[in-house]
């Protein structure tokens, strides 16, 4: 306020103004100010609208933190951030800002949350249904143009290197602090319409990133959070095909909390709303994860044509025909799902059959292939093959060693839950404990309540 030369009345003012420049009407004035400087922290917006209204002033981008009221904030994160499908661009900017810093801040709303089906319901009816938005024109303090979006895009993919080879845990909390800290100022920056839309569609796939490495990371209410906000920031940016994949990865994450119904319905939104846009690649993932609900829920039936389907858009993709997102979903990555589905359904001989195929074997994958090889060690352990399993499990284990993943842990739990009495019995058991004690992933098991 010095700086800017700011009475009471005039702060006051020029706050009101930055109110209304994002669409909102608020009353404020010279004893609002007063109570500020005395220590007050006000809620919602306003923070921001006083970020906004001395920056615009002092010629700079200011943030809260800059302002002294950061941390306040997030000690005021609302238990509802980032779970509404909000009705303006402008809107999911300031959301996805607040839910970046409550996230490095570990604010306790956000860490103990737990998915919220109302939010996955209303995200999806919402984004197939409301009209495209408006033009995405910004006027800021900072140009950005394409090579800023390319930025984004290639910083993401970086990250998600790093995901699949160590897991969501390894440097979930650095994209984070990355999209806080250089993203922001890129959306509150000056672009055309056809930038702002290949930013925000740049920004919505680094933020399903960040949902998936926070799902991995046994995060879910963020989780559920970021992919909520991602599903927005395609409506934004108009990538019907991008939305789709965020839909079938609230799906994933779905029915891995066991919100199976939900999972099944999330996947056939995925399927539906990008239309004719639809390519056969993102036709056989959606139909994947559609076909995991179901087997969940015990409708052989139903999952059986699935992935029929699955497989037969598969064998219709053409190169270059897909967008780099969804490229990693080919013939290893559907012949993992047929396995998935089939041990839970119980058929263990043809979970073994098809999910042969599962493993990568490339290194860089090594997430993707611990979960095959571990569904390829139950299924052996429920046709009653206990030494093939355990000798399977000890090389996801093995693979499992790099990994921080809380999804990984899971699976070792559920493959101790597979294991008879009458297994535990045998000698062979005995053997592979003592060589399952050195590997992380079993120790975390052990050592959970």
């Amino acid at each position: 306020m010095d700086e800017g030369d700011f009475s009471h009345k005039s702060l006051a003012r020029r706050v009101v103004v930055a109110a209304a420049r994002s669409g909102v009407d608020i009353t404020c004035d010279h004893t609002y100010v007063s109570r500020w400087l005395k220590g007050s922290i006000p809620r919602g917006d306003m923070p921001r609208f006083i970020a906004d209204a001395i920056g615009s002033k002092l010629g700079r981008q200011l943030t809260i933190d800059d302002i002294g009221m950061g941390d306040a904030a997030v000690s005021a994160v609302q238990p509802d951030l980032g779970l509404d499908f909000a009705d303006r661009p402008e809107i999911v900017t300031t959301t996805v800002a607040d839910l970046w810093r409550a996230d490095l801040a570990e604010a306790e709303p956000l860490v103990r949350a737990l998915p919220d089906s109302a939010a996955w319901n209303e995200a999806s009816v919402r984004w197939l249904v409301s009209p495209p938005d408006g033009e995405l024109t910004r006027p800021g303090n900072r140009a950005v143009g394409a090579v800023d979006v390319e930025m984004v895009r290639s910083t993401a993919d970086a990250f998600s290197m790093l995901d699949g080879k160590f897991g969501g845990g390894h440097a979930r909390r650095a994209l984070i602090q990355y999209l806080h800290t250089d993203v922001r100022p890129m959306l509150d920056g000056t672009y055309s319409d056809a930038v702002g839309k290949q930013l925000h569609s740049a920004v919505a796939e680094a933020l399903m990133l960040a949902g998936w490495m926070s799902y991995d990371s046994g995060l879910h209410g963020i989780a559920q959070r970021y992919f909520i906000q991602a599903l927005r920031m395609t409506q934004a940016a108009g990538d019907r095909l991008l939305g789709g994949s965020v839909l079938s990865a609230m799906s994933h994450q779905a029915t891995f909390v066991g919100r199976y119904r939900e999972a099944a319905t999330l996947a056939r939104a995925a399927l539906t709303g990008p239309a004719g846009s639809l390519t056969p690649t993102m036709a056989a993932q959606f139909r994947a994860m559609e076909a995991r609900a179901l087997a969940r829920l015990g409708d052989a039936r139903g999952c059986d044509l699935a992935l029929s389907e699955a497989e037969s858009q598969l064998g219709l993709r053409t190169p270059d025909s897909d967008p780099a997102y969804i490229a990693y979903f080919d013939e290893v990555e559907l012949a993992a799902e047929f396995g998935h589905c089939f041990r839970d359904l119980g058929r263990s001989v043809q979970a073994t059959e098809r999910g042969a195929g599962s493993i990568f074997g490339d290194g860089l994958n090594n997430r993707s292939d611990f979960f095959a090889t571990m569904v390829q060690a139950e299924a052996y352990i429920n046709q009653g093959e206990a030494g093939k399993g355990f000798e399977i499990a000890l090389s996801a284990l093995l693979l499992g060693e790099g990994l921080k993943s809380a999804r990984c842990v899971q699976y070792v739990r559920e493959f101790q839950g597979r294991i008879t009495d009458g297994m535990k019995r045998a000698a062979e058991f005995r053997n592979f404990t003592e060589q399952a004690r050195g590997f992380r992933l079993w120790q975390q098991v052990g050592t959970q309540p």
